[in-house]
């Protein structure tokens, strides 16, 4: 083979690592942001469940604007018995 097939060759094996790659970074920031709404949304929300939280005035105000948040809090309800396979699910472990 000349140089020439090699940097081909290379070229092709690094696009495909890179793409592989990038697909992999943005999953797990979407994952961080998923968390970041739960959490956003329980700490607004955190008195209706014991958690200091801010005035109740604040948190009503943040209601109308919070359906994504409050659905996500939800999903995250139905995953609370396993928090490891949740975890596990975005590292794509086999």
């Amino acid at each position: 083979m000349d140089k020439e097939k090699i940097k081909k060759k290379l070229k092709e094996y690094w696009s495909a690592f890179d793409a592989a790659a990038k697909e992999k970074a943005t999953e797990i920031v979407e994952y961080e942001l998923y968390e970041l709404q739960n959490i956003f949304a329980i700490v607004v929300i955190g008195s209706f469940v014991g958690m200091p939280a801010p005035p109740m005035q604040i948190t009503l105000d943040l209601l109308p604007y919070m359906e994504e948040e409050l659905i996500i809090m939800m999903d995250k309800i139905s995953t609370a018995n396993s928090p490891i396979s949740d975890l596990v699910s975005i590292m794509d472990v086999h």
